[in-house]
């Protein structure tokens, strides 16, 4: 994978303006390659498993001391643990937000695990790990935090009988 300057952050990969996805299959990684390149963006990269795994293993390794504050090292980690499963990964150069969502789009049709839009700050998840759906934006109506629609937290409210 790019080990250049531009494609890291205190030692450990961090592809600003890409979306990275991994897929189950390389068959599924290969068809999503065609259909971005074919949907007109002008960068997609694929990466085997071995590839991904060796550079991560070398990130991990080299990555300073700040990679442990924010959550590079964790993807990094997290990479490396898909690449120990066959899982290979494309890479799409897709800056503006239109362009990120329109290449999340597309993997997801063809069957990404994952699809995350690496910003200079933040790291946003554009499809649901593992499902291949768009991922919702979070409200207490969508569960993804700990507490009841009562607005008391999971077993601390109080309770009638």
């Amino acid at each position: 994978m790019n080990n250049g300057n531009s494609q890291t952050a205190y030692g450990v990969f961090k592809p600003v303006g890409h979306v990275l996805a991994s897929f189950p299959t390389e068959r599924d990684a290969r068809s999503a390659v065609v259909a971005l390149q074919e949907a007109g963006f002008p960068e997609v990269a694929f990466y085997s498993a071995d590839e991904v795994r060796e550079r991560a293993e070398r990130d991990i390794a080299n990555a300073g001391v700040l990679a442990n504050i924010g959550q590079e090292l964790n993807l990094v980690k997290q990479q490396r643990d898909l690449a120990e499963e066959w899982h290979p990964f494309v890479s799409v150069l897709a800056p503006e937000d239109d362009a990120a969502r329109r290449a999340a789009d597309i993997v997801a049709r063809h069957n990404a695990d994952r699809a995350q839009k690496f910003g200079r700050l933040i790291i946003e998840e554009l499809i649901e790990p593992g499902t291949g759906q768009r991922q919702a934006k979070e409200s207490p109506d969508t569960g993804l935090d700990p507490q009841t629609h009562s607005g008391h937290e999971c077993g601390t409210g109080p309770t009638t009988r």
